[in-house]
């Protein structure tokens, strides 16, 4: 029974790891995207070079995070409601 039910955690651990693992990737990767339509030469002298494009990877990366942990946040406080009913 306790076997189980270590089992049954583990395999729920994981899948929320792997779930948060391809939210945050995608979220970087939309970022991304979005992000290339900013206008760094505004704000960058060389926005083609190695430093602006690091940046601009910087930049995708910090965004997608946040979008991925609100999502995150989201699902797993929608998954506690079940709980409450």
């Amino acid at each position: 029974m306790d076997q189980d039910l270590s089992n049954s955690i583990s395999g729920a651990v994981g899948v929320n790891g792997l779930l948060s693992i391809v939210v945050s990737l995608a979220c970087i990767a939309l970022s991304w995207w979005a992000l290339q339509h900013l206008k760094l030469d505004l704000v960058v002298r060389h926005p083609k070079g190695p430093q602006g494009k690091l940046l601009h990877l910087l930049l995708a990366i910090v965004l997608g995070r946040f979008v991925a942990e609100f999502l995150i946040d989201y699902i797993t406080w929608s998954q506690m409601i079940r709980y409450m009913l």
